[in-house]
């Protein structure tokens, strides 16, 4: 087993979920995406090396998510818990692909690190915004698995 480069992390307190309205259960009424529907919908996402998810790391806020639903676009920054996490790619990809899966597909899904955040945020900025590459790693059997265990999907 690989060493952990954040051997005890910071945690914090889940946020209370979201109360549910008759409209939310509703599928008759046509409501917008809110930065609250897209964290929850994200949330959950598994760190890749503590079992603890991204919320609970504050990998993943609330406050740094941003939709527009008239230009059907979203964007979130994280940010790693340490300035040189090797995971920062990793991290970024299962919350690009778990958008990709649940969200319409009129809508356009950034996700970049948090400014300052990481020595590296160029580069992993550069990886996660370029379509060849986030469609060569979708494509990667071995990165999926691990993916997919992040996003919290079974294996295959």
């Amino acid at each position: 087993m690989t060493e952990l480069e954040n051997n005890s992390p910071n945690v914090y307190k889940k946020c209370e979920d979201r109360k549910l309205t008759k409209d939310d259960e509703d599928e008759d009424v046509v409501d917008p995406f809110d930065e609250r529907e897209i964290f929850d919908l994200i949330r959950n996402i598994n760190d890749p090396e503590h079992p603890l998810t991204l919320e609970e790391l504050h990998v993943l806020e609330q406050s740094l998510i941003k939709v527009d639903n008239e230009k059907s676009t979203v964007h979130i920054l994280f940010t790693p818990t340490i300035p040189h996490c090797s995971m920062a790619t990793l991290i970024g990809l299962s919350i690009r692909v778990k958008l990709l899966r649940v969200l319409p597909p009129r809508f356009k899904v950034a996700v970049e690190i948090n400014p300052g955040t990481h020595v590296s945020e160029h580069a992993v900025n550069k990886q996660l915004t370029d379509k060849e590459r986030v469609a060569a790693a979708v494509e990667n059997s071995h990165l999926m698995e691990v993916i997919n265990q992040c996003i919290g999907l079974p294996l295959k």
